[in-house]
């Protein structure tokens, strides 16, 4: 597609730093973009609450509409994890990504993208496998870009705005392995 071409496209959203420069990307490329926050593994809950403020403070500064699903699974997140704690990232990705693309295709996007790609924390390649399954089994378009290259610009844009910045993934044993180094574990 060419940016004239360029439709609907439903953004999920991780957190506000993450948010930034995909925004500027997909903008600039013509996109009209709708953001969609739904992270059911951040714990603790008032940790959540911040990224989703973080998240809101964004899409007001750049003027686009966000969905946010307020689930707070947490229980069902330690029944999938629990004693497969090293494939975690795995149930994670597909539970937020799946429902993205469900959420475009129902909604009538022309396509959905993801925030995750921005971190260099994330499985890339990973993310992007389960991306494009979901696309295939919703049959809806995914928009593949590497958030990274932006990485530096948006973490500065970030601390410009003030925005707050996480410091670990979302989940417990991401928080863990931040915090508690010597016991990191091998996980995704």
């Amino acid at each position: 597609m060419t940016a004239k071409d360029m439709g609907r496209i439903l953004v999920h959203a991780c957190c506000g730093p993450c948010l930034l420069y995909p925004l500027e990307v997909l903008h600039a490329a013509g996109w009209k973009m709708h953001t969609f926050f739904y992270n059911p593994h951040i714990q603790p809950y008032q940790e959540w609450q911040r990224r989703l403020e973080a998240a809101r403070t964004v899409v007001v500064a750049f003027a686009v509409p966000m969905i946010v699903r307020e689930d707070y699974e947490l229980e069902e997140f330690f029944r999938q994890t629990a004693f497969r704690e090293n494939r975690r990232c795995l149930y994670c990705y597909s539970r937020r990504l799946e429902a993205a693309a469900r959420l475009a295709k129902k909604s009538g996007f022309d396509a959905f993208t993801t925030t995750l790609l921005y971190s260099k924390r994330q499985n890339h390649e990973l993310v992007r496998h389960i991306a494009e399954e979901a696309a295939s089994s919703f049959s809806i378009p995914f928009v593949y870009e590497d958030f990274r290259k932006g990485w530096a610009q948006g973490q500065q844009k970030a601390i410009s705005m003030g925005l707050y910045r996480q410091q670990y993934c979302g989940c417990v044993y991401s928080e863990r392995d931040r915090f508690a180094p010597q016991l990191k574990r091998r996980h995704a």
